[in-house]
């Protein structure tokens, strides 16, 4: 994990000019294409991830990994059986999910317009996808808001997420209204260590 993280690091002190695209509609695509093949070329291995691991009974858990220097953060998330996220945006941060055990159901859904008083609307689910371990997906809010469960009812999941710039914070949609509602980025663990309750 120590090699990956380093690795990451490594393309984020490359000078802008080799970090973004001349395109004004795309400034993270040249960065984003080499984070993408990093995490696709890194094969899990329990062995090199377990000690970032923590389950809780009743909820999934966000253990960090590398806080980035401020400019990035990688996490490992861990998901017991039937456990989930709420449906949430990622703050103007773009987001790799790469499963490393078991398998993560991705489900995606428009984001709601800002109307102020209109009168509540459901979320539209666009797509409902499977991410096998291994396997690499990505999200920002230009592409929408999401959703991640473990859907196994035996067995755990593990995902790696990295995020730029670090995710401290974000909103959760009500699937039947689409009301959001701010939330702050808390871990489980930080570089290993379990972190004291407040």
């Amino acid at each position: 994990m120590e090699k990956l993280t380093r690795s990451i690091c490594i393309l984020f002190d490359e000078p802008v000019d080799q970090q973004t695209s001349s395109h004004p509609l795309s400034c993270n695509t040249k960065l984003e294409h080499k984070i993408r093949r990093l995490l696709e070329k890194y094969k899990s291995s329990p062995s090199d991830w377990h000690k970032y691991t923590l389950f809780h009974p009743l909820e999934y858990t966000r253990n960090l990994v590398d806080a980035g220097n401020g400019r990035f953060n990688v996490i490992i998330l861990c998901w017991g059986p039937g456990q989930f996220s709420q449906i949430h945006n990622h703050a103007d941060s773009q987001c790799f999910v790469k499963v490393l055990q078991g398998q993560l159901l991705e489900s995606r859904y428009a984001c709601p317009k800002d109307e102020g008083g209109s009168e509540p609307k459901p979320l539209i689910e666009v797509s409902a996808n499977v991410v096998g371990t291994n396997e690499v997906t990505f999200i920002n809010d230009a592409i929408g808001i999401h959703r991640m469960e473990n859907n196994s009812h035996t067995d755990n999941a593990i995902s790696l997420h990295v995020y730029f710039p670090p995710l401290l914070g974000c909103q959760l949609f009500d699937l039947r209204t689409g009301r959001k509602d701010s939330s702050t980025t808390v871990f489980h663990t930080q570089f290993g260590r379990k972190m004291k309750k407040k």
